[in-house]
């Protein structure tokens, strides 16, 4: 028997259209000779819907149309669909798998273990399963598990969360299960991949079964889905392994399973992983919105250029356009890498300088600071209103562009700058998509650099990122000489305190205990990371690679006095 694990790419809500996909690769898979596809969590619906499932016919809707689709399949052909379903319990909705066959449901299992951490709210929407499910097809019983059945926060270190807790797959197995299923709607974290192997090998070795999971693919707001479907025989060997952050079918043959001719996750950097992630994360952000074009900010730095990179590399470059909006302060080179940058994309390139409607905004408050009692804007430096206003300029250039043309603006702040809050409400942070909002600086610096190094392999058809762009010193450019090491710890130094403080949780005491770092230096940055939490709200949607963003993983108050 030939099972189709399906990587598919939903988009929330589009019913149709996603129960168009469904029955389309579950065609091909059956003329490729399977008889079973397993599909993503919640497939027919998208993943995540969130606050969709309580709006009135929805859920029904996503159930029906598990019927109309096993009405449509060949005769035979069986599939397992994620969708959520109507109960009279609770929430009255379950996370659910119907499993669909000439024209029937033969089966149906409802998710028992509901992720509520980080960016998951599961318990917010749905009421837990209670009992396993096995079903039978061609002589086969088959177990049905859910994403979190089977990880158990094992994957993103929450498995506390279940002590205690049946584990769902050891029950299918005890209810007679000769092999595990389980659809994923598991977003993308750097290294997550790699836990997810190690834990269905832990479950096919324990229990002597092949565990077989596919996971959803695609972008939907701010999380982003690789794929890697994976099926682990019994013994622990790979079976089939699916490709990353594209929609693919992979089959595996249980009774004559084929060696797996090149593992997706062997030997692939993170570098390379988090580019393809971000291209796929912007790539569907814009299509699935309604928007075919981009517009970026072009400053001749980094964080800039990789995002114009990215955006090339998803939408291609007769779909992005850079804008260089040089002032007084600016450097002459922040112009030229930007053309550089330009010319090495393919992409249309603006110059659109500020000094004019810089000089006539000054004019206009220079006389309201007087009245107030305030030095005009420069009159004594550091001025970080003049500095602020500098970006508040080109961030309403930027959008008036975006108003007249249709074009999304991609914001380009790094983790890094948004911890600290080393950027401007209004000005730099202006658009509709943060695409470096997850990744540090120093990471941005890696990717830039495997960018140039493997451009042929990414797509580009040369090194995109001007060497300039990549070995001067960071600046904002907003004063005269200035960079960002003025203001800012070196960025290895940073990036170690934010990983710490955001993602681990530590406090400003226990980062100085753990390392070497200087204590005032950590306990500055720890209170900015705390003291800026208000403008990172007003922050576009930011796209996920990291195990805590700054957006719903973390809810941080605004108004809190807690220093630690």
């Amino acid at each position: 028997m030939r099972i189709a694990l399906i990587q598919l790419n939903p988009t929330v809500g589009d019913l149709d259209t996603n129960a168009g996909l469904i029955l389309e690769a579950c065609r091909a898979a059956h003329a490729d000779g399977a008889t079973l596809a397993v599909l993503p969590e919640l497939a027919v619906s998208g993943y995540p819907p969130r606050d969709l499932v309580r709006v009135s016919g929805f859920v029904e809707a996503c159930w029906e149309r598990c019927r109309v689709i096993g009405r449509e399949l060949p005769p035979g052909f069986a599939a397992v669909l994620g969708s959520p379903r109507r109960i009279e319990r609770g929430t009255g909705v379950a996370n659910s798998l119907a499993v669909v066959r000439d024209g029937d449901l033969i089966a149906h299992y409802d998710k028992r273990l509901l992720p509520t951490y980080d960016v998951f709210d599961e318990d917010r929407y749905f009421e837990p399963g209670a009992e396993p499910v096995v079903f039978e097809h061609a002589g086969t019983r088959f177990g049905l598990t859910i994403c979190e059945d089977l990880w158990r926060g094992e994957d993103i270190g929450q498995h506390e969360r279940y002590a205690g807790e049946p584990d769902p797959v050891t029950d299918c197995v005890r209810a007679g299960a000769q092999v595990i299923l389980s659809p994923s709607a598991s977003p993308f974290v750097l290294g997550k991949p790699h836990r997810h192997r190690d834990i269905l090998r832990h479950h096919a070795t324990t229990h002597g079964v092949p565990v077989l999971a596919t996971n959803q693919v695609g972008g939907n707001d701010d999380l982003i889905f690789d794929g890697h479907a994976t099926a682990i025989g019994g013994t622990g060997d790979l079976l089939a392994a699916g490709p990353g952050f594209e929609p693919a079918t992979v089959m595996v043959d249980l009774a004559n399973p084929e060696p797996v001719a090149a593992d997706p996750l062997a030997g692939v950097p993170d570098e390379h992983s988090a580019v393809e992630a971000l291209a796929l994360g912007v790539r569907d952000y814009v299509r699935k919105t309604g928007f075919t074009d981009v517009v970026i900010g072009l400053s001749g730095g980094i964080d800039s250029a990789l995002t114009a990179a990215i955006a090339v590399k998803a939408l291609g470059p007769d779909h992005v356009t850079g804008v260089a909006m040089p002032s007084g302060f600016s450097s002459e080179h922040s112009v030229t890498d930007a053309l550089a940058l330009g010319e090495n994309l393919g992409i249309r390139c603006l110059t659109v300088p500020i000094e004019d409607a810089f000089r006539t905004l000054k004019g206009t408050l220079d006389p309201a600071f007087a009245e107030l009692d305030h030095a005009a804007l420069g009159e004594t430096l550091p001025d970080v209103t003049q500095e602020n206003l500098q970006s508040r300029v080109r961030g309403g250039i930027i959008m008036a562009i975006s108003n007249r043309t249709g074009a999304l603006v991609l914001t380009t702040g790094n983790k890094s700058e948004l911890a600290v809050g080393y950027c401007t409400l209004y000005g730099d942070m202006n658009g509709g998509l943060a695409v470096l909002a997850d990744v540090p600086k120093t990471t941005v610096f890696a990717i830039s650099r495997y960018c140039n190094d493997r451009f042929a392999e990414l797509g580009f058809a040369r090194p995109p990122i001007p060497d300039n762009t990549i070995t001067k010193p960071p600046s904002a450019e907003l004063a005269p000489g200035q960079l960002d090491s003025d203001s800012l710890p070196e960025y290895p130094v940073l990036d170690e305190i934010v990983r710490r403080h955001v993602e681990e949780h530590q406090s400003a005491g226990e980062i100085i205990e753990a390392t070497d770092l200087d204590e005032a230096t950590v306990r500055r940055i720890c209170r900015l990371i705390d003291l800026n939490e208000y403008k990172r709200r007003q922050l576009a949607t930011g796209l996920k690679i990291t195990s805590v963003a700054f957006g719903p993983g973390r809810r941080f108050p605004i108004a809190q006095r807690w220093v630690r």
